[in-house]
């Protein structure tokens, strides 16, 4: 089974992003879900975005690389919306990453990616967040850096379609998610 680290979106480490470490775990996976705001999580997305501004994105950055220091190099980077971005970031430093799961948003550049690193994409469709010609444009960028990329869109939902606690919360979405994960992080 692989190791994994989940980061959260910019909501903080919320009950979903637990819940999701929790059922990694239950497929037999080592699951390590830091917080990196180190404060309670935001009730909304303004406060989010409101945490991420007070803390700081290099400071987020650093939390994660802490969270990564003594995790394998091999370990499979993922995250929720702007967890995404920040496990997209670190792909640089982690060669050997054994894999690049994104849920609810876009991330990795594609000089961190190295032929054949399997890329697991799950977005709404269409996002608010990233829209249909920057997704379609990061597609053909990490396919032709190699990446072995796979993009699951929900259509109809809202951007964390995955976590029940947010008014964009699709039973059905999340139902179809789930199992592809666990696809994704069973392949060798």
């Amino acid at each position: 089974m692989r190791h994994v680290v989940l980061f959260h979106s910019v909501y903080g480490l919320r009950p979903a992003v637990r819940a999701a470490a929790d059922r990694l775990r239950a497929a037999g996976h080592q699951v390590s879900a830091p917080d990196l705001y180190g404060v309670p999580a935001a009730d909304t997305v303004e406060d989010g975005f409101a945490l991420l501004d007070k803390i700081g994105h290099d400071a987020v950055l650093a939390r994660a690389r802490a969270a990564l220091r003594d995790l394998p190099p091999e370990t499979v980077l993922a995250g929720f919306s702007m967890g995404a971005g920040v496990a997209g970031a670190l792909l640089a430093e982690r060669p050997e990453a054994a894999g690049l799961l994104l849920l609810h948003g876009t991330g990795g550049a594609p000089d961190a990616v190295r032929p054949g690193l399997p890329v697991q994409l799950h977005l709404a469709d269409p996002d608010p967040y990233d829209t249909p010609d920057e997704v379609d444009e990061w597609r053909q960028v990490m396919l032709a850096a190699g990446a072995d990329l796979t993009v699951f869109g929900y259509p109809g939902v809202g951007h964390l379609f995955t976590d029940p606690d947010v008014p964009e919360y699709s039973p059905d979405a999340t139902a179809a998610t789930w199992p592809r994960v666990l696809a994704f992080l069973a392949a060798p």
